[in-house]
C-alpha cells in the first residue's frame, strides 16, 4: 500500500475540530514545522494536543496556539524556553493545561500503544498532580495509578521514510515521535526524504510501516530554534 501524498494540505486534510492530536518533538528537535503550520491553514480549531511543552517564540506548536486552535494541552514543560503565547493565553484563561511529569507523560503514551490501559508509578505521590487519582502500595511504598494516553491523530517528524510507511529518525529527533506513532488511530508523519522499498535497513527501522498512515516528504525541514533565533516568521 502507497501511503505517501504529495502535499502538506493532503496529509493534514482529514483532521477535524476537536480532534485529540499528538505532536512529536522535544523542544524543537524532531518538532513536524510542516505539519503543524498545515493544520493552521487547514483551519482545524479546538484541538487537545499532547505534546512535551507548549511550544517557543512563534513557530510551530507555539504558532498554532496563538492562532487560537489549541482548546486543551496536555503537556510537560509548559514554561520552557520562550513560551510567551502560551503563557499569555493560560493567564487570560484562553486555553486549559493538563501537567504531566515527563516520565509518566511518556508512559502514558506508550502505554495507550501498547493497549494497557493503566500502570502504577510512585512519581507525583503527594503532590497536586496526584489529587483525584487512585493509589495503592507495593511492597511497602506508595504509587499513583496513571491512565493510558491515545489520540485521534499523530503528526510526527522522521529523517527517512518509505512509501509503506516505514519510519527512522536522526539523532535526537526520536524522542516522542516512535512512541505517539503507536498510540494514535491515524499517524501522519513528514519525512526528509523518501526512499524506494528497501532503501532503510531493517534494523534502522524504528517505527514499522504498521503504525503509519501517511507519508509525505519536506526535503529542507524547518528547525523551529533556527527560525525563532532569527526572529523570523514561518510563511
Amino acid at each position: 500500500m502507497d501511503k505517501q501524498v504529495a502535499t502538506l494540505a493532503e496529509a493534514v486534510a482529514g483532521i477535524p475540530d476537536g480532534a485529540r492530536v499528538m505532536i512529536g518533538g522535544f523542544g524543537g528537535s524532531g518538532a513536524p514545522i510542516e505539519l503543524i503550520h498545515a493544520l493552521i491553514d487547514s483551519g482545524a480549531r479546538d484541538l487537545t494536543v499532547v505534546n512535551n511543552n507548549a511550544g517557543n517564540g512563534h513557530v510551530g506548536l507555539a504558532a498554532l496556539i496563538e492562532q487560537k486552535r489549541v482548546k486543551k494541552l496536555i503537556c510537560s514543560f509548559p514554561r520552557s524556553a520562550d513560551p510567551r503565547v502560551f503563557t499569555e493565553m493560560y493567564l487570560a484563561g484562553e486555553i486549559e493545561l493538563e501537567l504531566v511529569p515527563q516520565g509518566t507523560l511518556a508512559e502514558r503514551i506508550r502505554a495507550g500503544g501498547a493497549g494497557i490501559p493503566a500502570f502504577h508509578t510512585p512519581t507525583s505521590y503527594g503532590t497536586d498532580l496526584a489529587v483525584g487519582k487512585p493509589t495503592a502500595e507495593f511492597d511497602g511504598k506508595p504509587y499513583v495509578q496513571e491512565r493510558w494516553l491515545k489520540a485521534d491523530y499523530a503528526i510526527i517528524k522522521a529523517e527517512l521514510g518509505d512509501a509503506m510507511g516505514n519510519l527512522s529518525y536522526r539523532m535526537a529527533a526520536r524522542n516522542f515521535n516512535p512512541l505517539m506513532a503507536t498510540a494514535a488511530t491515524h499517524t501522519i508523519a513528514q519525512v526528509s526524504r523518501v526512499v524506494p522499498l528497501g532503501g532503510i535497513d531493517p534494523e534502522q527501522v524504528v517505527t514499522p510501516g504498521i503504525f503509519v498512515n501517511t507519508v509525505v516528504e519536506v526535503a529542507e525541514p524547518a528547525q523551529e530554534e533556527a527560525l525563532n533565533r532569527a526572529e523570523a516568521v514561518y510563511p
